[in-house]
Parts: structure tokens; C-alpha cells; sequence
């Protein structure tokens, strides 16, 4: 930022700084913080560290220029002031502070009134607030320290290491690209040095974030294993990857560095279990804690400063074998014990949308093709450093991302392509048949007759390679086929995308995929605005929320995707919450991939943008409310049950309290707000919302058949409530059971299932 007496006309970068400020201490040596500040300029950083650990830590290029420079250095402990004011890790207040005490771009007795005065804004929601606020601005005033720079510092001279080869250290491309890009020196790139690294074609390689370790937590997760239930749930939220189980057998264990703390696999004998946190690709977020049964006592947040042995820790667990499975297939324990395929993503600290993503490559990563609509979810997982990785199989997803309104269509070309590929070989192994031994014959039929079939592909694929791998000399045919064995195993087809495109400016593409038929699985991460473009208002966006073409409250519903496609009858459909109900988010996805057509997920996805007063930290509760108050709904739309003669409609959560919606709403400022500008029109819409609401659950209850005890409960509830107001009611609570309708089909299906096993007898 420039200041001055005069307007500023003119727009260029700064050259020249009179003041720079680092809130986050693991930026000290990840960039050139102080680069361009003028001589007697100030610095200011966020850090716990006295003199002597500022000494012993800062690297010396940056003590050099201060001491060279006589830049006035000052620290303040912001996070340790945050705690003890009760703003968890809110510290802009009192970094605010001490900007308008050091950088004197006005008078600070002025900017001090300012600032009290704007944290009564605040008021309306909690005078606590705007305790916490003026304690910790009055505290900030006195935690500013000015550093003496001890002489030393201009004679501070780097511990120079012998570089190792580039090769050696790690991928060319993260060499060259990506830590020129992290280091703001992007503009620096040749078109050569693009060509040397093969993005001719776009191509980037997989796990390039891996090698990012930006550091930019404040807190992180400490694990304790003397009060862990090893639920894996911890690791199942995290949205970075960055916390995960692992088994370590007795050899590793007698290899493992110094604190390298295991406790007993439960699951299995000779095993250890261990929560292991990379701290430096953590994020800080908390949702690991928030979701932990044990909060509290197994993990806890602590300052990131002094956790430097973890990345040790992280680093050896990165060496261990990999185990069998020992947990239940389909639970959330045996989904974590999986190494993600999306790891340690740009996404904000505690997105909602990549605990989605990155659960699906747990479970069909290896496989996963993936086209992506643009939006937030294209930003962070096809940007210079790639969150997609291999296995140690070197198999992964491959991800590609087109256009915001053209996703559906891209991804139903990527799996038509894949189609056309994997249909002209079987022809071709079929053709060969007669060139194999009897036992590959058995298996070339048999991979035949499961081209289509997920569940076991991966198996068949390799027994086919194997057996191939002494056949294919035998033969220029059999050759042939095993040069195509990157098509033994069927590939996944996803279609990732958000809520603009697949309810606004894509629907119209969705649509026509989904009527097509084609076996792909569309996942919809349904946060409700446009968030990647600035918080515009979508069809998904519910009524009385406030977004951009939407200041004072949407007064339309918002669009029910899933009913519409539902329509279809041929289509599976979903809608789910992870935050709120793990299993049935492990099931909807398992159901999705298998059923053979076009699936859709729809995904509850909390959001900065949704403004949670009690901050990102509480999405997890967020999913919860959502669901409990009837606000998001559960189900399981497949069609595969009616061709069983059973209902195809699953509703997973059946007892909402519809009264509790508005009290959801307050949660967030995108509803809140509005109750601050007209209350009156506030209430209108949110009563609305809660309508709007009940009418979509009660749309799915009556397809699912559970409309009539949902009344009945609801009837009971209210009738309590009155009574326990004292309110007279003639409420007849004994409902008479509807006559269900006849239908013939079914009638005739369960009278032939009756006589079956009237003959087996």
C-alpha cells in the first residue's frame, strides 16, 4: 500500500518500502521478506522468539540487511495475545495496532479511536466481542518489543552447503517452476525453460505440491496417544491430507527416530498405530480437533514454533511399507488407512471441498480419470504445483481442466475416448484367442465378460499383464494387446465441478450428459454462491441469503437439482454432507461408481464465503446444523433397488426439526447480515427458507415412504410443545394410515417371490 497527502494517480509496484510486517514466521525463510525497505525502515514480526532465538533462527541475510540498513525491528507476540483475550487465532485487530503505532501514516491517537470505534460493530452480536477486541488492542500497545540489533548481525555470514544436482534434489519441474512461481519470480520463466520441462502440451507432472511445504500454520495438531481411539476421523476431515494414520510393524518401529511415539494396532497383532501431521504442509484449520471423539486430550492445537521434529517424524513415515488393509472395507477407519491421491492442496485452510476430493481417491484414485469445471476447485488442483500424486505403483488420477460451461461435455469426450479405446481391444483380445494357452484364454474371456464391471478391475488387469508378460513374444497380436495393458483395468470417469456450473451455466451440459446414459459420476460441491468470482448469486443459492445480485436477501428458492434429475429414473443421485454423516458420504460414493450409468453427488460444502461467525473452525458443526435442522437433506437415490422390487429412494437422516433453520442461519453472516440492514424483511425470508425446507424433505420423504411417520412425529412434537406451553390442543395425534395405492407390477412380483419360496419348501 502507498500513502500519502496528495492522491496517488499512477499505479506501479512499490520499489521502496517504509514499512514491512510478517504475521507468519514461517515466511522467514521461505522469501525475501525484506527486500526494497529503505534504510531506517521498519520491520515488524509476528514471533514468540527472544533476542537469542531471533539470533539463532533468522537467517542472515535478513539480519545483515537489518543491522547494515538500521531498520527499526520490532516483534509482537500476536497468537499469544490472541489466546489470552479469547480470539483463538483472530490477530488482525492486533496487528492492526501495531501497524498504526510503528507505520505513522496518520496521527495513531486518531487510528486508535477508529479502531475502538469500529469494534462496536460487533455490539449487535456480543458485547463479549467487543471486550475481547478493545483488551486485546489495549494488550498489543504493550507486547510491542523493539529488538536491539546486536552488532554481530552485519557480520553474520550463511553456512554455505554444497548444492546437490538438481536432479538429486528434487524433480527439475519443482526446481525450475515451481519455486521460481512461489517465490513471486514467475515473470523470470523463459518459454525454453516451459519446453525443456514438456508443457508443450499443457502437461504438468503429479505431486508437485508435496515438495511446496509452505509452513503456514500458525497452530497444529500435537497427537497423544495415550487418549486415541484410532477412529481415523481426524484424518477423514482434514482438507490438506496433512494428518494421517499409519501402521509400522516391528522392524520399522526399531528404526524409527526419537519420538516417534506408536501405540498398539487394536485392528491387528504385531502392528503399531500412529497419527503422524506434517506441520509443514498443515494449514492450522482445527477441523482434526473438532472432529475428534477425544478432543481435547488425543489432539490438540499447539504453536507451530518447536514442532520441527514432526517434519522428521513425517519424513520416516513417508519410508514405511505399505500394509494390507487390516479395517472393515467401507468404514471410515479402513478409507484412511488409503494414501490419498490429492495431497496438500492451495485450497483455503479448512475448505470444504477437497475432504470430498480427496476421500475419492482413497477409494478409486489409482483409476480416476478427472475433468474439472473452472472454479475454485480448478484453482487449486491444476495450478504451477499439482495436489494429484501417484501410489507406489506410479498410478493416479489423470485430471484435466477445460471451461467453466463445457465440463460436463469434456469429460463425457474423455470418457468416450477411453470407450472407443478400451471396446477396440476387447475385439482384438477376443480375435487372439486362439493364439493363447488355455489358462490366458480363461482370463481374456473372463476380462471380457467384466469390461464394464469396477469392482474387481484392478485385480483382473494384473493377472492379465502377468500372464501376457511370458505370452506376448509368442505372438505380433498378443504383442499387441499387451502394449494397450494401460487398458486392462477400467478407468473412473469423474466430473468435478461447483454449484455455478452445474446449477447455472453448465446445467444445460449436465443435463444432456446425464440423459445420454454414459457410466460417468458427476460430483457437485454445492457451497451455494459463485465463491471463486467474487460471492455471486447462484440457483443454488437458498432464499434470504445475501450475495453479490442478491444485497438485500434472495427472495427465490433455490433450484432442487437431484429432484430434477431423479425424473430421469435411469440417473443415481445423491445428496451428502460429510461434516455431518461420514458413512453415508463412503456409501453414496461406493454406490456412484458402481452403478452402471450416469451418477450424481450432490456435497454439502462449507465456505469462508458462507462468513461463520465463529469462523472456519466450526464447518464441521456447520454440515451438522445443516442436516439436523432440515435445512440440507440426505438421501440415496438407485435405481438399481426398484429392479429389486424396493423402494430406490433412501432418505439417511429422517428426524429434522425444522424449527431450528433460523437459528442455523444466524451461524453465518451471508443470512445474518441481513437481520442487521431490514429485520423485518429478515424474518420474512427466513421464515421461507424454513418453508422452502420442509417442502423438499417432504417431497423426498413421500417418495421414500416415510411422509407418514415424519407427520406423525412431527404432530407429537408440536402437541408437546403446546402442552408444555399450556396450549390447548384437538389435535387427533392417531392419524389414519393412508390406503397405500395398488400397484400391479409389484403385487405381481411379490406374489411370484411368495410362491418361490412356497417351492423351495
Amino acid at each position: 500500500m502507498r500513502f500519502g497527502d496528495s492522491p496517488i494517480n499512477s499505479e506501479y509496484m512499490t520499489a521502496t518500502l517504509d514499512f514491512v510486517a510478517c504475521h507468519n514466521m514461517t515466511y522467514v525463510r521461505k522469501y525475501n521478506l525484506i527486500k526494497g525497505l529503505k534504510a531506517g525502515g521498519v520491520f515488524l514480526l509476528n514471533t514468540s522468539w527472544d533476542l537469542e532465538h531471533l539470533s539463532k533462527n533468522l537467517p542472515s541475510e535478513m539480519k545483515r540487511y537489518i543491522a547494515e540498513n538500521n531498520i527499526r525491528f520490532y516483534t509482537i507476540d500476536a497468537m499469544k495475545i490472541a489466546h489470552e483475550t479469547g480470539m483463538e487465532r483472530r490477530i488482525n485487530t492486533i496487528m492492526q495496532v501495531a501497524f498504526f503505532k510503528l507505520a505513522h501514516v496518520m496521527p495513531f491517537d486518531e487510528a486508535y479511536e477508529i479502531l475502538k470505534k469500529d469494534a462496536q460493530k460487533y455490539a449487535k452480536k456480543s458485547p463479549t466481542i467487543v471486550e475481547q477486541n478493545l483488551k486485546a488492542m489495549a494488550l498489543a500497545l504493550n507486547g510491542l518489543h523493539e529488538v536491539i540489533v546486536p552488532e554481530s548481525w552485519a557480520e553474520t555470514t550463511e553456512n554455505v552447503i554444497e548444492a546437490v544436482t538438481k536432479e538429486t534434489a528434487r524433480k527439475k519441474y519443482v526446481f525450475e517452476i515451481v519455486n521460481k512461481t512461489n517465490a513471486f519470480e514467475g515473470d523470470e520463466l523463459s518459454v525454453q525453460t516451459l519446453v525443456d520441462n514438456g508443457m508443450t502440451f499443457g502437461d504438468e507432472p503429479l505431486g508437485t505440491t508435496a515438495s511446496e511445504k509452505r509452513g503456514i500454520a500458525l497452530e497444529v495438531p500435537e497427537w497423544n496417544a495415550q487418549a486415541c481411539i484410532q477412529c481415523n476421523e481426524c484424518s477423514f476431515v482434514c482438507p490438506h491430507a496433512a494428518i494421517r494414520p499409519f501402521l509400522v510393524d516391528e522392524d520399522e518401529w526399531n528404526q524409527a527416530p526419537e519420538g516417534f511415539h506408536v501405540m498398539d494396532y487394536k485392528g491387528s497383532d504385531g502392528l503399531k498405530y500412529r497419527i503422524q501431521v506434517s506441520v509443514e504442509d498443515c494449514t492450522g484449520c482445527g477441523l482434526c480437533v473438532e472432529a475428534c471423539p477425544k478432543k481435547g486430550e488425543a489432539l490438540k492445537m499447539i504453536p507451530y514454533e518447536g514442532q520441527e521434529k514432526e517434519s522428521v517424524n513425517w519424513a520416516f513415515a513417508q519410508t514405511l511399507k505399505t500394509k494390507e488393509n487390516p479395517a472393515r472395507p467401507g468404514t471410515i477407519v479402513a478409507s484412511q488407512f488409503e494414501k490419498p491421491l490429492f495431497e496438500f492442496s492451495g485450497a483455503c485452510s479448512g475448505c470444504g471441498e477437497t475432504p470430498y476430493i480427496k476421500l475419492l481417491t482413497q477409494m478409486f484414485g489409482d483409476r480416476m480419470m478427472i475433468s474439472n469445471a473452472t472454479g475454485c476447485s480448478a484453482i487449486y488442483g491444476g495450478t504451477q504445483a499439482t495436489p494429484y500424486t501417484t501410489n507406489e505403483q506410479e498410478q493416479g488420477p489423470a485430471w484435466s481442466n477445460s471451461l467453466f460451461e463445457d465440463n460436463a461435455e469434456y469429460g463425457y469426450g474423455m470418457w468416450l475416448a477411453s470407450q472407443t479405446r478400451r471396446q477396440k481391444l476387447a475385439a482384438e483380445v477376443l480375435e487372439a484367442l486362439p493364439e493363447m494357452s488355455d489358462d490366458l484364454q480363461n482370463l481374456a474371456k473372463d476380462w471380457v465378460e467384466h469390461l464394464e464391471d469396477s469392482e474387481g478391475t484392478r485385480a483382473r488387469a494384473e493377472k492379465m499383464k502377468g500372464m501376457l508378460a511370458s505370452e506376448h513374444f509368442n505372438s505380433p497380436k498378443l504383442d499387441a494387446i499387451y502394449k494397450q495393458k494401460d487398458q486392462f483395468v477400467k478407468p473412473t470417469q469423474w466430473i468435478f465441478g461447483g454449484d455455478g456450473w452445474a446449477y447455472d451455466i453448465g446445467f444445460g451440459g449436465l443435463d444432456h450428459i446425464v440423459a445420454s446414459g454414459a457410466d460417468v459420476n458427476i460430483l457437485v460441491m454445492d457451497n451455494e454462491v459463485y465463491a471463486n468470482t467474487g460471492g455471486q448469486v447462484s440457483k443454488a443459492t437458498p432464499a434470504s441469503a445475501i450475495a453479490q445480485f442478491a444485497a438485500g436477501g434472495k427472495s427465490s428458492t433455490k433450484k432442487d437439482l437431484g429432484a430434477m434429475l431423479m425424473t430421469y429414473g435411469e440417473v443415481y443421485v445423491a445428496q451428502i454432507a460429510s461434516g455431518a454423516n461420514m458413512m453415508q458420504t463412503i456409501r453414496a460414493f461406493d454406490e456412484a461408481e458402481k452403478f452402471k450409468g450416469p451418477s450424481v453427488i450432490i456435497a454439502y460444502t462449507p465456505c469462508i464465503s458462507h462468513g461463520l461467525y465463529g469462523g472456519i473452525l466450526l464447518a464441521l458443526d456447520e454440515a451438522k446444523e445443516a442436516v439436523n435442522s432440515g435445512y440440507w437433506q440426505l438421501y440415496r437415490y438407485n435405481p438399481l433397488l426398484e429392479d429389486l422390487g424396493k423402494n430406490p429412494m433412501i432418505l439417511d437422516f429422517k428426524k429434522p426439526d425444522f424449527g431450528k433453520v433460523r437459528d442455523f442461519l444466524l451461524t453465518q453472516s451471508r443470512f445474518g447480515n441481513l437481520l442487521k440492514v431490514d429485520a423485518e424483511h429478515a424474518e420474512n425470508l427466513y421464515d421461507k427458507a424454513a418453508k422452502d425446507s420442509r417442502k423438499r424433505f417432504m417431497r423426498y420423504a413421500r417418495l421414500s415412504g416415510d411422509l407418514d411417520k415424519f407427520l406423525e412425529r412431527e404432530a407429537k412434537a408440536l402437541a408437546k410443545k403446546n402442552a408444555d406451553l399450556g396450549i390447548s390442543t384437538e389435535t387427533n395425534l392417531k392419524k389414519e394410515r393412508k390406503t397405500r395405492p395398488v400397484d400391479p407390477e409389484r403385487e405381481a412380483r411379490r406374489a411370484a417371490r411368495k410362491a418361490e419360496r412356497a417351492a423351495k419348501k
